[in-house]
C-alpha cells in the first residue's frame, strides 16, 4: 500500500494532569495520558509518558520548534518529536511543545534545559487538578500507510487509523455526531479525535480513531457512521 508523509492539525478533547515533581521549578507542564492506557494506568507516573506538553512563555512557531528538536536530537543522540501545540483549559489559551517519545518521566527536567539553550522559555508554573478537561491542539507530521480508500494507518503505531469525511464540523457538532456513533455501533472502546491533513489542493477533514489491537473492519464499520451522518 502507498506510504504518506503529511503535516497536519489534531484537535482532542482530553482530561489532563499537572507534572509536580519532574519539571524544573516552578515551570508549567502537562501529562497527557495515553488512550490506550486503562482506566487505573492513565494517570500512573509508574508507567512510562506517553505526551508531555511543555508550556512555553510565548507562542512559539511549529518551523522553530523543529529546528530545536532536531538540534537536541542531534547533538544529545536522542529521539524526541517535539510538536507545536495549544492547550485550552477553562478560559485561558497556552502555548507549548507537545513531546512524545520521553522515555522517563525524570528526563524532562533535561528536556527542558536543552530547549531553554535553544532559545525557547518556559512558562511559570499554573495550579491545575488532576483530571480537567481540556482542549489540545497540535501540528503534526502524519506517517501514514494508505489501507483503503480514504483510510490510513500509522507507521508508528498500528493501533493508529484515519480517515476521510466530508467536511467541517465545529467541535460541539463533532461531539455530538461522535457520542451518537459511539452509541450506535457493535465497535466499543475507541477513541476519537478531529484532525485535518495540510494538501497541495486545500484541507483535508479527518478524523482518527484508536483502539487496543483495532482492526480495518471496525475502522470501516464507524468511517460508514460518519459518512452516513455527514452527507
Amino acid at each position: 500500500m502507498k506510504k504518506r508523509e503529511i503535516i497536519g492539525k489534531l484537535m482532542k478533547q482530553e482530561k489532563v494532569s499537572p507534572i509536580e515533581n519532574n519539571k524544573l521549578p516552578r515551570t508549567f507542564v502537562v501529562n497527557i495520558p495515553s488512550p490506550l492506557a486503562s482506566y487505573f494506568t492513565r494517570f500512573s507516573q509508574i508507567s512510562k509518558p506517553n505526551t508531555i506538553l511543555l508550556i512555553t512563555k510565548e507562542p512559539v512557531s511549529f518551523e522553530r520548534i523543529l529546528r530545536a528538536t532536531r538540534n537536541i536530537n542531534k547533538e544529545n543522540k536522542m529521539d524526541i518529536n517535539g510538536a507545536k501545540c495549544e492547550i485550552t483549559i477553562g478560559k485561558r489559551k497556552y502555548s507549548g511543545i507537545r513531546l512524545k517519545s520521553v522515555k522517563e518521566y525524570s528526563d524532562i527536567p533535561k528536556i527542558q534545559e536543552l530547549y531553554i539553550n535553544e532559545g525557547l522559555e518556559m512558562a511559570r508554573n499554573v495550579r491545575i487538578k488532576h483530571d480537567t478537561d481540556s482542549m489540545i491542539r497540535v501540528n503534526k507530521f502524519y506517517n501514514l500507510k494508505k489501507k483503503t480508500d480514504g483510510i490510513y494507518q500509522s507507521l508508528n503505531d498500528k493501533n493508529y487509523y484515519y480517515f476521510v469525511i466530508p467536511k467541517d464540523l465545529d467541535w460541539d457538532k463533532f461531539r455530538e455526531v461522535t457520542f451518537d456513533i459511539k452509541n450506535n455501533v457493535s465497535v466499543s472502546g475507541f477513541d476519537i479525535a478531529k484532525g485535518i491533513f495540510y494538501e497541495k489542493d486545500g484541507i483535508t477533514e479527518i478524523v482518527r480513531i484508536t483502539k487496543p489491537k483495532i482492526t480495518l473492519k471496525m475502522v470501516k464499520e464507524i468511517q460508514k457512521k460518519y459518512l452516513d451522518r455527514l452527507k
